[in-house]
Parts: structure tokens; sequence; C-alpha cells
């Protein structure tokens, strides 16, 4: 196997095997009050690969898993990886068009289900797309899906319950049993839906594996160390950047089946937990809980999406002195850049984060074909080992992402500082043209964030008939605060440029109801198509001459 630095290139088996042996005894996982060590872990691998493997599932098979955040999920990752088997994670917010896609584009041979989530009944939805599995599979809307297994006690006649991967009696399975190659594809890694047709990127053992062995070693994370997170393993920032980084480190992982923020602070506090991980939106949900002031954390690191004002409030009010920022996407393995903890604390507020070994950056022009220098913002370009093989069965996507060079052409906004640290700005797509000034949402959201009473903001773009466009901002605030519209926008304009400054705001509840990704971030596509709505855009007409605000109503 190839060296790369201190880094030893091996498959996901490779890594738990090697975590076994060098720390049998350890805590490996702590899910729902289920524990095992790292021995423990590898024998129920092991066991549940044998299973699997009697029931058909072979190298490069298509494996989806659609349940909760749990032991079993990421049993079931780990020994498909470990027969070479591709998984495919199913969001548990898919609604069953959604699921039927999903199954349909990625070829899944075989399905392992939660009878049902938190509301939602997964059976029922099931049922609604493939009715075969109440007589016999395949059915004829998925003829190659031949297997699914059940947990829960909802199981259709064709389905197996999850006890039949305890019989593999006979089947010796190991890191090395079945010829599985750092190369072959892991994870099929669906985009978080904010497009209309997800696209899944192929993420390889390699990427994957060694992009946790380079987050940990930016977060410090070490043996024993107890790393909370509460990323969906649906997401390759849960199995990458938390699952597979505690297993390379030998550091126990810790999560829930769903982010209850009362849930999270107690297991945090209760289990000492050294790091974590989370954007601004978790964050924000921890910070404003009534318990937050009586808590005794112990965290000594963690990353954190967010912008420079929720990333002070971190370090200074959560006390996390090794908070770091980072970049990635989902077809960067996920990540690419990321701050060491003892990184310059300003370069780290800011979200600067230095690229991965073996990793480049780029940052180019957004209307040109032309790099850019320090401290100009353009379109950020990745190449190395950590982008993905592709799109599955999307090769004209595929070619659009990746150029004939290898660089990947993320869609994001960035900058680079003189040392070469990466900064996120903002999503290409979602960044908007005040009056020919481009304006990138994140830079005000940050401005709003600091106000005291602003628990979150998110900012989008609306039509407008004399700019072009124009921010409008929608705004949660904290529990018993009072801010009217006048405040807000006159706090702004304090703060930034007046193109920058919402021209609309509103006050809300949540943004559940307008549209929300499972990993708590805002669907910027989805908020603003309500905005425009809700404020009554619709035929806005470009005159060039001055529009009125749109009165202020109760939202």
């Amino acid at each position: 196997m190839a060296q790369a630095g201190g880094w030893l290139a091996r498959t996901c088996a490779q890594s738990l095997a090697s975590a076994a042996a060098r720390w049998p005894d350890a805590q490996a996982m702590l899910i729902e009050g289920e524990s095992r060590s790292f021995a423990e872990l590898w024998a129920d691998v092991r066991r549940t690969a044998a299973g699997l493997k009697r029931l058909g599932l072979r190298r490069g098979d298509h494996f989806a898993i659609c349940m909760g955040n749990t032991r079993e999920w990421c049993t079931l990752f780990l020994a498909a990886g470990t027969l070479g088997a591709v998984t495919v994670p199913v969001n548990t917010r898919f609604k069953a068009d959604e699921l039927a896609y999903c199954l349909r584009q990625a070829d899944v041979r075989m399905l392992a289900i939660a009878d049902r989530f938190l509301s939602i009944d997964f059976i029922a939805m099931l049922r609604s797309i493939a009715p075969g599995v109440d007589e016999h599979l395949p059915d004829t809307a998925f003829p190659l899906l031949h297997t699914v297994i059940v947990s829960g006690a909802d199981i259709p006649a064709a389905c197996r319950p999850t006890d039949c991967l305890n019989d593999g009696a006979g089947i010796e399975v190991d890191e090395h049993s079945e010829g599985v190659e750092v190369s072959d594809t892991l994870l099929i890694q669906y985009t978080s839906g904010t497009t209309a047709y997800p696209k899944g990127a192929m993420l390889s053992h390699y990427g994957m594996v060694r992009d946790a062995y380079e987050v940990g070693v930016r977060l410090d994370l070490r043996p024993g160390d107890r790393y909370f997170s509460g990323r969906p393993l649906f997401h390759s920032a849960g199995t990458t950047m938390s699952l597979l980084c505690s297993i390379e480190a030998g550091a126990c992982y810790l999560t829930t089946a769903s982010f209850d923020t009362a849930k999270v602070l107690d297991i945090m506090e209760r289990e000492r937990c050294t790091h974590t991980s989370g954007n601004d939106t978790m964050f924000l949900m921890m910070m404003s809980h009534e318990s937050f002031s009586r808590r005794q954390l112990s965290l000594r690191a963690a990353w954190a999406a967010a912008t420079p004002a929720v990333m002070r409030q971190i370090m200074d009010r959560m006390g996390i002195a090794g908070l770091c920022s980072a970049f990635g996407m989902s077809e960067a393995s996920p990540n690419a850049a990321m701050a060491p903890v003892d990184d310059e604390v300003d370069k780290r507020i800011h979200g600067f984060a230095k690229p991965l070994p073996g990793v480049s950056v780029r940052i180019r022009c957004a209307e040109g074909d032309r790099d850019l220098p320090p401290g100009e913002t353009g379109e950020i370009l990745i190449r190395g080992w950590n982008v993905m093989k592709g799109y599955y069965n999307m090769p004209e996507h595929t070619q659009q992402a990746i150029d004939a060079e290898g660089w990947l052409h993320t869609g994001d906004l960035g900058v680079c500082d003189e040392a070469g640290r990466l900064a996120f700005v903002g999503r290409l797509k979602d960044s908007f043209r005040v009056g020919g000034e481009n304006v990138a949402p994140a830079e005000v959201e940050d401005v709003l964030h600091r106000h005291p009473a602003i628990r979150q903001a998110q900012v989008v773009g609306v039509p407008d008939a004399r700019m072009v466009e124009v921010p409008a901002a929608y705004l949660i605030l904290q529990a018993n605060a009072q801010l009217t519209e006048t405040e807000v926008i006159a706090w702004c304009r304090e703060r930034c440029a007046n193109f920058k400054v919402p021209r609309y705001v509103r006050f809300v509840d949540s943004f559940e109801h307008i549209g929300m990704t499972a990993s708590a971030k805002i669907q910027k596509r989805k908020l603003r198509d309500h905005v425009i709505r809700d404020l009554g855009l619709e035929n806005v007409v470009l005159t060039g001459r001055d529009t009125p605000p749109v009165e202020s109503r109760p939202s």
C-alpha cells in the first residue's frame, strides 16, 4: 500500500482492523446507550459482512441504508465496505419519489431500512413505490433490488429482519478476504437536495479514509478522546469527518438518532466529550437553549461551518479554544481544507483553512479563465486525492464538474490569503448582484448575527425593478427578544455598504416550513422562492425606477 505522509493507504476495513489491533479494549462507539470497544465493533462488522455475503452482496454491488444515526447504521456501512460493496446513504427526509429516484438512479441491489424513524413510516413509503415487498422481490419497478432488510417490527412478507444478518456461519470475512482496493468506490453520496436532480458523487476508500485521517490531525483528535457529532450519517460529514475520523484516531464516536438540543447537551456534558462539529444552526440551537448556561462542557476542539460572528460566539461561550474552520463538499470526500487547532485565532474565526496535504486549490475568475491573486474572490477549484471519481451514471455532469486537468469546479466562491489559506465566501449560485455589485449572503448574515437579539439570519436576493436584485433578510430572534424592521436596517446600515443592507426584513419562528436539509442547512433556492411569494414579488418588472418596499405585516 502507498505511503502518503504519515498515513498508510488503507480501506475502511483495514482502518478498523488496525484500530482493533492497537486499541482493542478502548471504547469505539456510544450511540443511544449502546457501547462497543474497537475489538467488539470489528467483530460485529465481520459477522454482519458474513451475513450480507450470504444474502448475495458482493464487491461492487450497491447497498442502500435508510435509517437514523444508529449503531446499526455504522455496522452496516463498515460491513458493506469490508465486502467491497458501495453504500448509498438515503436521506431520512426523502419523500417517496425521492427514495424511488435514489434506488433507481443508483442501481441499488440491496436495501437496509428502518420500519419507522421519528414520525416517518418508511415501510408505507416503500410499499407505495414497490408494492412487491408484500409478495416477492424484485419488484417490477426496481428490477435490480433483490433484497430488503428491515430494522423494526413491521416487516413485509418479501423482506427480511435484521436478525438474518447473524446467519453467516461458515463464511469467513476479514479486511483482506474480498480483494478490496483502496481505489474502489466506498460510497455514493447524493447532493443535499438543493438541486432538482440530485447527483451521486462516487467516493473511494482512499479518499474517505485519508480525509478522515487528515481531519483528525487538524483537530488534534487523539486515542481516548470523545467526539460527539450530530452530523447525519447519510451525509459524508457524518461518515468521513465523524465516524471514520474517530476510527482513524482511536477516539470514541458518539451521536444520536436525531439532533435534539437538550439531549445533545446532556451527552456532551455527561460523557465529557472533547470534540464536536456542526454548522451555525446546530451551535446556535445549543447556545440558545435554556439550560446552556448551567452546562459544564469539556470541549477542547471542534470544527464549524459558520460566520465569523457565530464562530466567535462558539469559541467564547462554549469555551472551545481549538475551534477550526473548514471547507468541503460531497464531491471532495468531503473535506478539502481545515484550519489546524493551533493556527492563528483570527484566521480560524474568519473561516480561513489550510488545504489538506496533497490537495491543491485555485481561485478562478467567475466570469473568465484566469487565476486570481490572494485577496480576490472567485470560484474555488480543487485537485487532489480527495476529488470524487465522478457522478454515478452522469458522465455529462461529471465532465462539467471536473475538467480535463482534474480540477473540480466547486461552484463555491472563496478567497485565499498570502499564506495559501482558503476561506469560503458563499455559493456562486447563491450570490446576487445589486446594481452591478456582487453580494454574498454570508457577508450580510455575519453582520446580522452580531446583533444580540438575532438568533439566526438568512439572506437571499429578490427581484427589484431598479437594482435588479436587493437583499431580503429572514430572521429568528432570541427567546423573548424584540426587534423591529427599522432597527435591523439601522444596524446593518452602520456596519456594511448600502447595497448590502436588506431592503426587506421579516421575522419567523422557524425555517422548517420553508425548507431545510437533514444536516440543518437552509435550502437557499427554496427560501428564495418562498420569500418572493411571501413578499409578493412574483411579477416584478425591471424599470430602472425605485419601488417602495413591501409593507410590513405580521409573520
